[in-house]
């Protein structure tokens, strides 16, 4: 029996081993990341192991396992920002937040995310807090940016 909960996410499908990314799409904006309960009933809609569905679902990077902060930060990572700093970005990020990328602070402020590039690689380094581009960053500067997420 399929939790009543995510029901409503399979409306549409057959159940095809196919449905399992837009499936998933729908769990992440429904939830805001795929959680332990929406793995456990596709496994059911789909007939597929629990194990496929986190294999398909770690390989692509749209998709997270744990529930994200009121403050999504993504960090770039591509070569103009690395050179310029985006590594440094990242650490410092990853100290003073107390977690690792991937993860949410416990407070649910932030969440904390490396990605391969931002598309802004003549502003490098750059981070990005929801909609907000903060370029040519530096560690001195980070701080006060984040006192602006309260």
């Amino acid at each position: 029996m399929i939790d009543r909960e995510w029901g409503d996410i399979f409306s549409g499908f057959a159940g095809e081993q196919g449905d399992l990314i837009p499936i998933l799409q729908r769990v992440q904006e429904k939830a805001g990341y795929i959680t332990k309960g929406a793995i456990e009933a596709i496994s059911q809609f789909l007939k597929i192991s629990e194990n496929q569905i986190f294999g398909v679902a770690s390989f692509y990077s749209q998709f997270r396992f744990t529930e994200p902060g009121r403050n999504s930060i993504k960090v770039c990572m591509g070569t103009a920002c690395h050179v310029r700093g985006g590594q440094i970005l990242g650490d410092v990020l990853e100290r003073e937040l107390a977690i690792s990328a991937g993860q949410t602070t416990e407070d649910k402020r932030f969440d904390l995310q490396r990605v391969a590039c931002l598309g802004c690689c003549a502003l490098a380094p750059v981070i990005q807090i929801n909609d907000d581009i903060y370029s040519r960053m530096t560690v001195i500067r980070l701080k006060e940016v984040l006192e602006k997420y309260e």
